[in-house]
């Protein structure tokens, strides 16, 4: 497909269309979110070349505790693996629409660059990111909206870049968010509490590793999309975010303009994943309090050598 054939959607039809926005919180959007609680726990190959020898750094940045217990009632791989195959389908969907950006889009060389330097970085939040097979995708719809599933598979709509003009900084903000998700194994945790929620085994066994709840975490592949994070998933996703760009070289103040825009969006009609709640408020408080824990790291990054202009309009579909 030529870069010419691609176009934006209002309503591309995906398999599973995700009902979870770019950083939605499920308990502001039920309006019950309240400021975070101290927290006590918690390129495809080809483009990684050299970069995946990126030298380690030490313990210097955000902290966002352990992971959720939660996690550990599911397999990560079939979780991963069920993953793929849903990332796989929709980006199958999308093309058939005209959908799906072709490699050659400047948009999709911006994304793929950017992840590029974001990716190495990932490895010491999770180790099993080095062997996840990285994508990344852009979609032409018009939503406001981002994600990566687990096993890295990272898929951008059109319309954030669009609507918002988001600079390169700003992009890395949200693609550090959200595969920070993905690092933290965000889904992998709610997939969990799910399990115990639902009866589908008791508490006590699922955490001595008794009954095969690989194949239930398996089956919920095609909702991984529909997972609702709750508030201090997000603002882990933030924290870790900022510190992923700005070991990339991306300035992590961009992710207090993002927010600003994405708060500016949603004046006179704010949708559901973006509340007039004063959480959005604490959001950007949270993450300026921790800029200073990650201003030596970006003082230090090399700085990208390629900067890419604002996504340009497109024709609509």
């Amino acid at each position: 497909m030529h870069a010419n054939d691609f176009i934006v959607h209002d309503d591309l039809r995906l398999p599973h269309l995700p009902q979870r926005q770019f950083g939605a919180c499920a308990d502001c959007a039920a309006g019950r979110c309240a400021p975070p609680r101290q927290r006590g726990r918690r390129l495809f190959t080809g483009l990684l070349g050299a970069a995946a020898f990126a030298p380690a750094w030490g313990r210097e940045g955000v902290e966002v505790g352990e992971k959720s217990k939660f996690t550990g009632l599911v397999s990560a791989e079939q979780l991963e693996k069920a993953g793929g195959q849903q990332y796989a389908q929709m980006m199958t969907q999308a093309n058939q629409q005209r959908g799906l950006a072709p490699m050659n889009h400047p948009q999709v060389q911006r994304l793929r660059y950017i992840a590029q330097r974001i990716v190495p970085h990932s490895y010491e939040w999770n180790e099993r990111a080095r062997q996840w097979k990285w994508e990344v995708n852009l979609l032409g719809d018009a939503q406001l909206n981002a994600f990566c599933m687990p096993g890295g598979k990272i898929a951008f709509y059109y319309g954030i870049l669009e609507k918002l003009k988001l600079e390169d900084d700003e992009v890395a903000a949200i693609m550090g968010h959200e595969v920070a998700h993905a690092l933290r194994e965000h889904a992998r945790e709610r997939v969990g509490k799910s399990v115990v929620t639902n009866g589908i085994v008791e508490l006590g066994s699922a955490l001595l590793g008794l009954g095969d709840l690989g194949r239930y975490a398996a089956g919920l592949g095609g909702q991984l999309l529909s997972l609702r994070f709750g508030r201090q998933d997000e603002s882990e996703a933030d924290l870790v975010g900022i510190e992923l760009s700005a070991r990339a070289g991306y300035d992590p103040a961009a992710a207090v303009r993002l927010w600003e825009k994405m708060m500016a969006a949603s004046k006179g009609a704010p949708p559901q994943w973006l509340s007039t709640h004063p959480a959005n408020v604490t959001r950007i408080r949270d993450i300026q309090a921790n800029l200073p824990k990650v201003a030596g790291l970006y003082g230090r990054a090399p700085r990208p050598d390629k900067r890419f202009p604002v996504a340009p309009p497109l024709k609509a579909g």
